[in-house]
């Protein structure tokens, strides 16, 4: 008895003889056929179909899963034989969407091991744990291991670091309430070498309950850009030493002036003292002055030990050391440093602290540094409008330190120079731009990225009266204490 079709099968069916000879269909087929434009039902075949139909006779048994794409769809043909009668059942199915997904996992799997084998950043699949999961190829070059050696381990074992293990343990906290987590490592490499890693990681949760079942992290090596800043940074401090050397070199007369008070009256009272020494022997009670000229002596040497500590400070080279730093001193010690170049200008610096103790959170030594490149900056200001005037009076140049409307803290440089247009202040903070004949163009740029450095920032603007204020702006910061107003003469 031979195959019998239903046109009730939703899948087209054909009965072929033992040379793939049409014999019959079923209405599926027959439909098939007339929507493809088919002349006959037996291209719906693979072209093979002959061979397929004489082996399947031969052999006894079914061939199965056999392709044939007919325009945009695809059958799966199935080769029955019966050998009784010598006819063969050939069965399709419509097999287009999974072949279809197939072929895409097919290029997606692809292209997944195209980029993470090719990739230069580390890849990896973690526990909640940590624990290694997988990773790609990149981490023999990055951590030393091979991906099948990591498998298994927990990040403290690859790491070891004290303070890389606390911050992945301080990562569960973002990764379990936000899903994400971005973190700077420095971690050794296996071959014992520092290494710095940008990792970003990202949660996978379950998806009823909503915890955490897989971490995926991926690993940028960033230890060059680090040593790149860390070089950048080291070069900045020398440039700013430089600078400070070079201020220090034209204001040597300021200094030999303020060293000179102390060590000229440690000589008189030391004088003063040996004279009473000699004459002790005859009047006793000049013992009791030679004690207090050795006290005043002291006194002074102090006073001349602590402008050397100060120039030493100004000149130090390392790091910056960032403190609690009170503007009001800080206003004192620069005016005192620059007094006597001022003097010899004819200028004299009106330093008007606050009324309150204003601090802010800096380097003393660099915020010393800018503070005397501005008043220099005002001081020659001010020569060059006096030249241009003709005249011989003294000029004023006023430092300050205040808060405005927004409770931002400001040091104002104001001078009584011939000022600049509203395009010369845009220029005058770019790097090398100078009007003076012999200058460099740097102090203003690099006084500009000290402060900036403090979080705050320097401009400038035109005075009320003429010339230039510039002004140092800090953001907000808590209450300042209150203490006496004073202004100090540049003669004290």
């Amino acid at each position: 008895m031979g195959f019998s079709l239903s046109d009730l099968d939703p899948q087209p069916g054909l009965v072929l003889d033992g040379n793939a000879g049409f014999l019959r269909g079923n209405q599926a087929a027959e439909k098939l056929r007339r929507e493809n434009s088919l002349p006959d039902p037996l291209d719906l075949l693979p072209p093979n179909a002959p061979a397929l139909a004489k082996a399947a006779l031969e052999q006894s048994r079914a061939i199965e899963n056999v392709e044939a794409r007919i325009n945009s769809t695809i059958l799966m043909w199935t080769f029955v034989p019966c050998p009784d009668t010598g006819e063969v059942l050939a069965r399709g199915r419509d097999a287009t969407e999974d072949v279809r997904t197939h072929e895409q996992a097919i290029r997606s799997n692809r292209l997944y091991r195209l980029i993470t084998e090719n990739t230069t950043d580390l890849i990896s699949r973690h526990a909640p744990d940590g624990r290694f999961i997988d990773a790609t190829a990149a981490s023999w070059r990055l951590l030393g291991y091979w991906p099948e050696e990591l498998r298994g381990k927990p990040l403290e074992d690859i790491f070891h670091s004290d303070s890389t293990t606390r911050q992945l343990r301080e990562s569960h906290i973002p990764l379990r309430d936000n899903g994400y987590a971005t973190m700077t490592l420095g971690i050794t490499h296996r071959d014992g070498s520092k290494r710095w890693f940008e990792i970003a990681s990202r949660a996978i949760r379950e998806t009823y309950t909503g915890a955490v079942v897989e971490v995926v992290s991926v690993s940028r090596d960033i230890t060059a850009r680090v040593e790149s800043e860390e070089n950048s940074r080291k070069l900045a401090d020398e440039l700013a030493r430089t600078a400070r050397l070079a201020a220090l070199g034209e204001l040597a007369s300021s200094i030999a002036h303020e060293m000179n008070q102390p060590l000229a009256t440690i000589v008189n009272f030391a004088s003063a003292s040996q004279r009473y020494l000699q004459s002790a022997a005859t009047n006793p009670e000049h013992l009791e002055r030679v004690s207090d000229g050795l006290k005043k002596t002291i006194h002074h040497a102090n006073r001349a030990s602590e402008v050397i500590k100060r120039l030493r400070g100004f000149l130090r080279k390392g790091r910056q050391r960032t403190e609690t730093v009170s503007l009001n001193q800080t206003l004192t010690n620069v005016a005192r440093l620059c007094h006597w170049e001022a003097d010899k200008n004819d200028v004299d610096i009106i330093c008007t602290p606050s009324a309150y103790d204003l601090t802010i959170t800096a380097d003393p030594v660099l915020l010393e540094q800018v503070l005397i490149n501005l008043i220099r900056n005002g001081i020659e200001a001010n020569v060059e409008a006096r030249d241009t005037q003709t005249s011989s009076a003294r000029s004023r140049l006023t430092i300050s330190t205040s808060t405005s409307h927004e409770a931002e803290t400001l040091i104002e440089v104001t001078d009584e120079g011939p000022g600049l247009d509203e395009q010369g202040i845009r220029q005058m903070f770019q790097p090398f731009y100078t009007s003076k004949p012999h200058g460099l163009g740097l102090g203003l740029s690099m006084s500009r990225s000290i402060i900036e450095g403090f979080g705050g920032f320097l401009d400038a603007q035109p005075a009320p009266a003429g010339g230039l204020k510039l002004i140092c702006r800090f953001p907000k910061t808590p209450a300042n204490k209150r203490t006496t107003s004073t202004e100090i003469s540049p003669h004290e």
